[in-house]
């Protein structure tokens, strides 16, 4: 006898947990207690770290920016973010999620509000380099805190939620950023980006004190469940899978070599959103339309399709119990888009079908994706193992804008970029396929 399990067909355990209907109400409770709080912190920590994009409209008129100069403010965020999401992680393991919380939270929160001051590049390039110190670790920490509250079948659905914000502050960032940096400029003498990155930045202060009292470490802390509940949601987690042993965590993560597997696969997903991210009003204007404000209301055809579809197909991801397919499908499928969309003489409606269509598939590939490490990687080096992951992949921020800048300013077209970013997918694929068929994945996901 077989039965599904995350990473394909399995043989049946002689007792299998009893994980199902019978445990919707309880996950139900935990997924409303603590997911919509993360959430909202998660779309704000999204505003914060993309609205420089908006800020640059006025600041580099401002503080005589060249174009060169703001990118390379862009750059010093992923070179802080970098260096410390793994020991931010750590310490997430040693301190708990409540107080690691509260720190990343607070300490963004008041970087973006000191950004108001900002008058010269050094400062700039200071503030943006303590921001991705400070925010780092914010996204892997909520992939490892949800493996204490969740088991493996049931997290792409909470991880899908996280995904939809990101297309959620894709929406609402432009539209309250540019009421702010219009509406705010030159009240008592600040420019209206300085009061933008302030207003955004100061609800991330007050969240990171909410979530010191409001967060639980674990499920035992947790006084809003029930003394049977706590003892059902620690039986299920029990049972998800044993713990690897390892005698040292980050040596153990930095030398096992599914670490940069799994990093290579985000790697190659996260250069997918950065197309979406950066480039989605230049494939929109060519697909005919010329007004800006036209551009920006299409452009969010795509971010709001794909919030609903990330949930969806990650819910049915966990319905199923199936990760590698559903994966495959979505890289597949988004680099079948991407692919299509070189097609000459497509028409405006089939362009924005296609597009969207790809939108989805990558939005949906993520929260997929991130339930495989943080159920493949267990004991002490799951913090660091899950944070190196994310380490190594978010370094495409700093390389496949640039090179897709490249592509649209040689050739002109962004036709050679959508291959290119399909061909990442396609990689994405087959590395994902020749990790979870392994014997090794086998058997850290026998239930």
């Amino acid at each position: 006898m077989t039965t599904r399990s995350s990473v394909g067909t399995v043989p049946a355990p002689t007792n299998p947990p009893s994980v199902g209907t019978s445990d919707d109400t309880l996950f139900r409770k935990v997924t409303l207690r603590i997911i919509p709080f993360l959430f909202f912190c998660y779309v704000i920590a999204i505003l914060d770290r993309n609205n420089i994009g908006f800020a640059q409209l006025q600041m580099k008129h401002d503080l005589s920016f060249t174009d060169a100069a703001y990118s390379l403010g862009a750059v010093f965020f992923f070179v802080g973010y970098v260096l410390f999401e793994v020991p931010s992680n750590i310490l997430l393991h040693k301190y708990g999620a409540r107080k690691t919380f509260a720190r990343i939270m607070v300490l963004w929160g008041t970087c973006s509000v000191v950004m108001v001051a900002v008058s010269n590049s050094t400062q700039f390039y200071v503030l943006r380099f303590l921001l991705g110190v400070f925010e780092a670790g914010f996204f892997p920490g909520i992939v490892l805190y949800l493996t204490y509250w969740f088991p493996a079948r049931r997290r792409a659905g909470a991880l899908s939620v996280f995904y939809a914000g990101v297309a959620v502050a894709g929406v609402l960032g432009g539209l309250v950023s540019g009421w702010i940096m219009r509406g705010m400029d030159g009240v008592h003498g600040v420019h209206g980006w300085q009061w933008m990155l302030a207003i955004e930045g100061a609800p991330a202060i007050l969240l990171g004190v909410i979530a010191f009292f409001f967060l639980k470490d674990r499920p035992s802390a947790a006084p809003w469940l029930s003394a049977g509940e706590k003892r059902r949601l620690e039986d299920v987690l029990a049972n998800d899978g044993k713990p690897a042993e390892h005698s040292h965590s980050l040596l153990a993560a930095v030398g096992n070599p599914y670490v940069y597997v799994f990093a290579f696969v985000y790697f190659c997903l996260t250069s997918g959103i950065l197309l979406l991210l950066f480039w989605m009003p230049t494939m929109i204007r060519e697909f005919g339309i010329t007004d800006i404000v036209q551009i920006s209301l299409y452009s969010a055809i795509p971010n709001a399709i794909g919030a609903v579809g990330v949930i969806l197909i990650a819910r049915r991801s966990d319905r199923r119990n199936e990760r590698k397919w559903h994966f495959i499908v979505c890289g597949a499928g988004a680099a079948a888009a991407l692919a299509l969309l070189t097609s000459h003489g497509l028409g405006f409606a089939l362009s924005m079908a296609l597009l969207t269509a790809a939108a989805v598939f990558i939005y949906a590939a993520h929260p997929i994706f991130w339930s495989v490490p943080a159920s493949f990687f267990r004991g002490s080096s799951a913090p660091a193992s899950i944070a190196l992951v994310s380490t190594i992949g978010v370094t495409s921020g700093t390389i496949t804008p640039y090179l897709i800048g490249l592509i649209k300013t040689y050739t002109g077209s962004m036709n050679n970029a959508f291959y290119f970013i399909a061909f990442m997918l396609l990689l994405a694929c087959t590395a994902m396929f020749f990790a979870l068929r392994s014997e090794r994945a086998r058997s850290l996901h026998k239930a």
